[in-house]
């Protein structure tokens, strides 16, 4: 709908919704324009409200930690809606069962879990994002995946409508859950196992230590550019990329990280046509040498 409309619509929010929105400084890569309406929550009545409003008359993107994400320069022909600090919150429900908001990062959560001895959440650690990006694709590291301790998740759709939506009806798979595009999470419940203290760090530190080792960090980049092949064969991505592509090649200032090819970087003002480009050509250079066809990990908004 026009800008106008939209501002009209959604005008007893105030300054929650902010209007021709600078994305920019939002995500892990430092790239991206506007977006013609953003949106904090601060609760979810305030939500279902706000959703209720635009009756999924709006492309809706909910941004997370933007650690995943490459968004366009150009203006967002949509809503981008983050929850609040509201959304972030962690509790124990019994000894085995934490339940956690889906704005609360990954770390936090391993964190949370260490601190009670529950066993299983170790693997977090190594993965940057919040709990609803991390169900939505099934993220995992060294392993381990979100299926392994999730119990159920809370979401809404984008009508406005609050459902729960146990584990045994999701349809978990290699960096996918299936589950509709039009779900906003809301929290998660999780089982662990109970365990001794200095077990639980032990592992973590191993995590740490291997991801330091082996990834790059403190730098403009996104996390794993392409997801794994699962079928197509038994190499890792990163060795697709380093048997088939120039690992010097950029575009721009777009570049492959030395330490990981499989995580691509902004060295300084990197746009998203220079890194769209770098994506298309490493993808295009691996079918070339080995045929196997590269799905991407990151999520584009465009």
């Amino acid at each position: 709908m026009k800008i106008e409309k939209l501002k009209d619509l959604l005008k007893d929010f105030g300054d929650k919704v902010k209007f021709d929105y600078d994305l920019k400084k939002m995500n892990w890569f430092n790239i991206g324009g506007k977006t013609k309406a953003f949106y904090k929550a601060d609760n979810l009545k305030d939500l279902v409200i706000f959703l209720k409003k635009l009756k999924n008359d709006e492309k809706i993107f909910i941004l997370g930690a933007g650690s995943n994400t490459l968004i366009t320069d150009k203006i967002y022909d949509g809503v981008v809606i983050k929850l609040s600090n509201n959304f972030n919150n962690i509790s124990l429900l019994s000894e085995d069962i934490v339940i956690a908001g889906s704005a609360v990062l990954d770390k936090a959560l391993s964190v949370f879990a260490m601190n009670n001895e529950l066993s299983g959440f170790e693997f977090l650690t190594g993965i940057p994002g919040t709990i609803g990006g991390g169900i939505k694709m099934n993220a995992g590291c060294f392993g381990k995946e979100f299926k392994d301790i999730l119990l159920s998740v809370q979401a809404i759709d984008k009508k406005g409508n609050v459902l729960t939506i146990a584990k045994k009806d999701i349809n978990f798979e290699y960096r996918e859950s299936g589950l509709s595009d039009d779900l906003i999470f809301l929290s998660a419940s999780f089982r662990g196992k109970k365990d001794n203290l200095n077990n639980i760090k032990l592992e973590m530190n191993r995590i740490k230590a291997e991801k330091e080792k082996n990834q790059p960090s403190k730098i403009k980049t996104s996390g794993s550019t392409f997801k794994n092949p699962v079928s197509q064969t038994q190499k890792k991505v990163w060795e697709l990329i380093k048997e088939s592509v120039p690992l010097d090649k950029k575009f721009g200032d777009a570049s492959i990280s030395k330490k990981h090819c499989n995580f691509f970087v902004n060295e300084g003002n990197a746009t998203f046509d220079d890194m769209t480009k770098l994506i298309n050509f490493v993808s295009k250079k691996v079918l070339d040498k080995t045929g196997v066809s590269l799905e991407k990990e990151i999520k584009i908004l465009e």
